[in-house]
């Protein structure tokens, strides 16, 4: 693990119109591992890492002592500041991805478009690179996965094309927000063994959002459990 944090969090608050505190002083650190973040449903996990990558509603407040991903300051970034950290620094996977892709557009396309995006190539290098990114998210047959649009493809096969084109930008950390709840328990281990090698190979932090402590408790280095916008228990992992 490496000495200095991928993400700091120091006493994250983030307070909804109305005076609803979604999330209460919050605290953790992310080095090069797997850290997993569980709870109920509204216990704040997902708004956590919505805050960190200032995805949450603009009539949200977010207020830290620090919130800071690869050493910089995520608090009060202006747009273009965003578009610096989004993908370069940090990337998102969402529940159903190819919900999150265009579905007018062919997937390799939709990959090589963020790799020319953050890399000075060409298209047909960012093709190449399209191609083995798939191969490396365990895909069996790239070229046909290229050509295919979002709504012919599997869930399982869409959070693959997701985790492909978030490691495009090669990202310092990732995070997964219930990436494995809407698919099969096969499917599900696939996509977990992906990003597991991914973490390994790469030297990445991954953050891991899920209802299922068993799932997380197995998977991840760290896991924090939240209830009530808070961080009530750090355990290690495999002691859930």
């Amino acid at each position: 693990m490496s000495a200095a944090p991928v993400v700091e969090a120091s006493d994250l608050r983030v307070v909804f119109p109305g005076g609803l505190q979604a999330v209460r002083g919050v605290s953790f650190t992310l080095g090069r591992e797997r850290l997993g973040i569980v709870g109920e449903s509204g216990s704040g996990k997902s708004t956590v890492c919505r805050a960190l990558l200032g995805l949450v509603p603009p009539s949200a407040r977010v207020e830290a002592e620090r919130l800071s991903i690869g050493g910089r300051s995520v608090l009060g970034l202006t747009p273009r500041g965003w578009r610096d950290i989004r993908g370069k620094r940090a990337g998102m996977i969402l529940q159903d991805a190819r919900y999150s892709l265009n579905p007018v557009l062919r997937v390799g396309l939709q990959i090589e478009e963020t790799f020319r995006a953050h890399h000075r190539i060409s298209r047909a290098e960012a093709r190449r690179r399209t191609l083995a990114s798939l191969e490396v998210v365990r895909i069996d047959d790239p070229e046909a996965v290229y050509r295919r649009y979002p709504h012919e493809i599997s869930g399982g096969m869409g959070q693959r094309v997701m985790i492909a084109m978030m490691l495009a930008p090669e990202p310092d950390v990732l995070v997964a927000d219930e990436p494995t709840s809407a698919l099969d328990v096969t499917v599900a281990a696939r996509v977990l063994a992906t990003l597991d090698d991914l973490v390994t190979r790469r030297g990445m932090g991954l953050i891991l959002v899920s209802h299922n402590l068993d799932l997380v408790g197995r998977f991840c280095d760290r896991v924090l459990v939240m209830h009530h916008g808070r961080v009530v228990e750090e355990l290690r992992g495999g002691a859930l």
